[in-house]
């Protein structure tokens, strides 16, 4: 165990830290596209260049595990969890680019409050993963990010009774249920971010 605190794995914190600082930052350009008058356009290139910063931390963190003798958390956990970070940012970017390329109009309140509660979860996982050094203090937010998971199913669900429900045509429900769909995967993947967590706490400790 000694040997896993040594100074070149540090690295691994920082990138961890970086993903989770790029996860947030997609979260609140996302959140621009309920803004109403929104560039979306311009959204979509500025989510772009996240998700291309995201890869490239992703790519980084596989570098590192190839070439690290000790690593500071188990190979398979620090995989899991970078590889969790990269579907948060990919999901985002995906909604955000098919909002642009389907002319989706209008967007529905409950599929504003679905980006408004991963943008909340987002935050939260910024938060932790600058706290993974310590391992302190992170059973509050693996606790909150299944909360904020949990509460944004029910949006999902009463989003999609409200599609279905005859108050859009066909072609915009289409359009609405992809959107909603790719959000429904960002938080999911939060949640996975989050058990990643857990599981390297519950190992550690």
């Amino acid at each position: 165990m000694a040997g896993r605190f040594t100074p070149r794995d540090t690295a691994f914190y920082d990138l961890l830290a970086e993903g989770g600082r790029n996860v947030a930052a997609s979260a609140d350009v996302l959140a621009g596209l309920c803004e109403p008058d929104a560039d979306r356009a311009k959204i979509a290139a500025a989510m772009r260049d996240l998700e291309h910063a995201g890869d490239a931390v992703t790519h980084r963190i596989l570098r590192q595990l190839n070439k690290s003798f000790v690593t500071p958390f188990d190979r398979e956990d620090i995989y899991r969890l970078a590889s969790a970070l990269d579907d948060v940012v990919d999901a985002m970017d995906e909604a955000t680019d098919f909002i642009v390329l389907a002319d989706v109009g209008e967007l529905p309140t409950l599929l504003m409050d679905q980006i408004r509660l991963v943008r909340l979860a987002s935050i939260e996982t910024a938060e932790a993963m600058a706290r993974l050094v310590t391992l302190q203090d992170l059973e509050p937010y693996w606790i909150k990010v299944n909360e904020l998971e949990n509460e944004a199913d029910q949006v999902y669900r009463k989003l999609l009774s409200q599609l279905f429900g005859g108050g859009y045509d066909t072609l915009q429900v289409l359009k609405l249920r992809e959107v909603a769909d790719l959000l429904e995967e960002a938080a999911d993947a939060l949640e996975h971010v989050a058990h990643a967590v857990e599981t390297i706490a519950v190992k550690e400790s």
